[in-house]
């Protein structure tokens, strides 16, 4: 799995962040790591320092220094860290995809963002408290956009290719609308999100239903 680091956007100190060979180094960081997403979630990455990160993991500045040179190397530590959750969140979609029915898919999809969001709404505010991080949007756009098409050629092997983009496009958009309705950042009412639901798994049943599945004319049932 490749990710930029953000140490090759910023001019602060480029001595990468210290990957610990002991339980208890690892464990540490995660601890770390753990109190840099909360403060940054709270304040955003510009606003938050170093001094509070390590007082909100209970730990010696000089410990946070040990392992994080400085603010981006710990950044670029929680980017790698989504990376690889992403990842291992679609490799197991992927794996499940080639017994799935396309409307099951439509629905382990639309719920992934919604599942994921309370581990990485820190890395959300990440972003967004950076104009200057562009490249590193793309690319994790386009590792989901990666994982949603591999998904969706294991569901049916025989989707086009350039087809599969333009689905997982879609279905991408879709599962960005579903978070919005679910944490009401997007106009909702109380029966948008079944809507939304209903949609997804009729849109991939037409893209991607297979002889003798996805017939049904309500994916929903009864």
């Amino acid at each position: 799995m490749h990710y930029l680091s953000m140490a090759s956007t910023s001019s602060s100190e480029n001595r990468s962040a210290l990957e610990p060979q002991r339980d208890v180094g690892r464990q540490r960081v995660a601890e770390l790591m753990q109190a840099a997403a909360a403060v940054i979630q709270e304040r955003g990455f510009e606003a938050a320092t170093m001094a509070e990160i390590a007082a909100r993991a209970d730990a010696r500045i000089g410990s946070l220094y040990r392992f994080f040179p400085n603010k981006e190397a710990v950044a670029d530590a929680l980017m790698r860290h989504h990376a690889e959750i992403l990842q291992a969140e679609y490799d197991a979609i992927e794996a499940r995809a080639a017994e799935a029915t396309p409307g099951e898919l439509a629905d382990i999809l639309i719920d992934l963002l919604v599942k994921m969001y309370p581990r990485t709404r820190a890395f959300t505010a990440l972003l967004d408290s950076r104009t200057d991080w562009t490249i590193v949007r793309k690319r994790f756009r386009g590792q989901t956009l990666a994982g949603i098409k591999r998904a969706l050629m294991a569901c049916a092997p025989g989707l086009d290719g350039t087809q599969a983009d333009d689905v997982a496009a879609v279905v991408l958009n879709n599962m960005k609308t579903m978070v919005g309705m679910t944490m009401k950042d997007a106009p909702t009412s109380p029966g948008a999100p079944r809507e939304l639901r209903l949609m997804n798994r009729l849109y991939l049943t037409a893209k991607l239903a297979k002889e003798g599945q996805g017939s049904s004319l309500d994916p929903l049932g009864p």
